[in-house]
């Protein structure tokens, strides 16, 4: 099978643009900057990117359908994988069902804050015909697939990479939340076709400015749960209202 060239171009691209986001950072505060974790976490991108192609085309598609069902499965399994290793660890990066103490009642405002951006969003552009696989595709995997890597595996790796915090509304950020959000927001609006590398800075900004949300949610909380069925909320309510 022929090897998909422009999504290998796309993720060098992100990659690049991650790498000397990061190292500017680290140049401006060296003292809380470990290079191996953030060499890691790039690693990690490329790793979660090849799954989510099939290998950039090289694996075929079993399970067929219009949506990315097994792209989202296998980069689902690797996040998986990759936390259980002692490095890493599921609790560690938010995969238990177990709530911080006091945290729900905490997390409420900003609850109703996600989940009524989506809704204003999906009043005003929604309303397109969608089709049972639609609907169960953005139910699910999505929120299940991307909240555990870019919320969990990689918002983990950011954070050993540069150890600096700063306690604000009641978390302590690292500059991981903001490199995760806009890994995350490159994901979905930067990439390489037949006229060169796109940039579409509104759509990098709908899904990395929500995304700050989720990272306080995963922070707060300690769990994914909040931020994967918000997720999956954010995803499916346009095609239901």
């Amino acid at each position: 099978m022929a090897i998909h060239y422009s999504g290998l171009i796309g993720l060098t691209g992100t990659l690049a643009i991650l790498l000397a986001i990061g190292v500017v950072i680290g140049i401006a505060d060296r003292r809380h900057l470990r290079a191996s974790w953030l060499i890691g976490a790039l690693v990690l991108v490329a790793v979660n990117d090849a799954c989510l192609t099939r290998f950039y085309g090289l694996l075929p598609d079993l399970l067929g359908g219009e949506k990315n069902w097994q792209g989202k499965l296998l980069a689902l399994a690797a996040t998986l994988a990759i936390a259980a290793l002692p490095l890493f660890g599921w609790r560690r990066i938010g995969l238990t069902l177990r709530q911080a103490p006091g945290s729900l009642r905490a997390a409420a405002p900003v609850i109703a804050l996600y989940a009524g951006f989506f809704l204003l969003l999906a009043l005003a552009f929604g309303g397109e015909p969608a089709s049972g696989e639609d609907i169960g595709f953005q139910l699910t995997l999505p929120g299940l697939e991307e909240e555990p890597f870019y919320r969990g595996l990689l918002l983990y790796a950011l954070g050993q990479a540069f150890t600096g915090r700063l306690r604000l509304f009641g978390v302590d950020w690292s500059w991981s939340a903001l490199l995760s959000c806009l890994a995350f927001g490159l994901a979905h609006g930067f990439g390489y076709g037949a006229s060169g590398f796109q940039f579409e800075p509104l759509v990098v900004l709908v899904t990395g400015l929500p995304a700050l949300l989720a990272v306080w949610l995963a922070l707060r909380t300690q769990s994914l749960v909040l931020p994967v069925l918000l997720h999956n909320f954010g995803n499916a309510i346009s095609l239901i209202v």
